[in-house]
């Protein structure tokens, strides 16, 4: 975890003892912030106007060089319940790691410092969470002050997901929960360093775990898009990394050294056969319904119709598109396989 600073670079009270209980409603709301200041105080104010009350704010300043922390102290000096740390710039994930290892709460909330939180977040997150026993949940969001189709493509398909079934078969195809949207039980999420999207890395390990999450059907989130955006700028959250981290994770739950036939010979299909054959695992086929591709060999596996495919190893549907997938998973079914045993959606 990042390196704790001396309380006396703290501001709005210092940190209880770790054997402290936590009280049962306190939701910790945890907020990295770097260079942040154009953004920082609408989010501040739009946390600290929840409906639900009971709450802290753990702004941990990464080493900013603009108004940011001024902006956080302010806002600790008018509000008690907004506690400000300051460390020199090691990243989101330190950042993280720092404020959840602060946080007093038995929940904890992700938040960006760049986004607005609805005012109705925290209450309806606390009671779908307690009423359903989940380890966690997400909500639904609303890119602006513009969006790129394809931005707004992942914002209807995040916001599908409402049930624990559907975040759970879609799992495979992207991150299932916005991180800002984070809303889980303090001991059930833990942060780390990896090479590909620590947010989704943190998911993937909470499904390895057992743990049980959807997104809530309402809109809780305004998820600000701008250029400076780690998304935008980060190589950990290019295509090829998300396919690192899928192929980690299904390698080391699922697989269990069985091989692997790849349903598409497109872009995602290619992308994810290279990603499975660099960490090991072996790729017996590429299936797709294309005849010009049928009969060739991408990286020296053959491509096959449908029909003519191995029935045997674990099936990766890798094609981008919801009616793309629906079908895949109706040939699956055709086939016998189950969803998240010998066939999983990935995209």
């Amino acid at each position: 975890m990042g390196e704790r600073l001396d309380r006396t670079q703290e501001v709005g009270g210092s940190s209880p003892p770790s054997s402290i209980a936590r009280p049962s409603s306190l939701v910790s709301v945890l907020l990295p912030v770097r260079d942040g200041e154009a953004y920082l105080d609408e989010a501040l104010r739009s946390i600290t106007e929840q409906t639900h009350e009971h709450l802290e704010v753990l702004v941990v300043d990464d080493g900013s060089r603009d108004g940011s922390a001024e902006i956080a102290r302010d806002w600790a000096g008018r509000d008690a319940r907004v506690r400000v740390m300051r460390q020199e710039p090691q990243g989101f994930v330190p950042a993280s790691q720092r404020a959840l290892a602060e946080a007093r709460g038995r929940y904890v909330a992700a938040m960006g410092a760049d986004d607005v939180a609805r005012p109705h977040r925290l209450e309806t997150q606390l009671a779908v969470l307690e009423a359903e026993g989940l380890a966690a949940c997400g909500g639904g969001v609303e890119y602006f002050p513009a969006a790129t189709d394809g931005l707004r493509r992942y914002e209807r398909w995040l916001n599908s997901l409402t049930t624990v079934a559907r975040a759970r078969q879609d799992l495979f195809v992207e991150c299932p929960i916005g991180h800002p949207t984070l809303f889980a039980r303090a001991n059930a999420i833990a942060y780390r360093a990896v090479d590909w999207p620590e947010d989704y890395d943190l998911v993937l390990r909470l499904w390895a775990a057992g743990g049980r999450f959807r997104n809530v059907d309402q809109t809780v989130l305004d998820w600000r898009d701008h250029p400076a955006r780690l998304a935008r700028t980060d190589e950990r959250y290019s295509l090829e990394a998300f396919a690192r981290c899928k192929v980690h994770h299904l390698r080391a739950h699922v697989l269990h050294g069985r091989p692997v036939v790849v349903w598409g010979a497109g872009p995602v299909g290619k992308l994810h056969a290279r990603v499975l054959l660099d960490a090991g695992v072996e790729v017996t086929a590429f299936v797709d319904v294309d005849p010009r591709k049928i009969g060739k060999r991408i990286y020296g596996i053959p491509v096959r119709a449908h029909d003519d495919g191995p029935r045997d190893g674990v099936a990766f549907g890798a094609v981008a598109g919801e009616e793309s997938r629906a079908r895949l998973r109706e040939l699956a079914a055709e086939q016998g396989r189950r969803e998240g045993d010998d066939f999983f959606a990935v995209a």
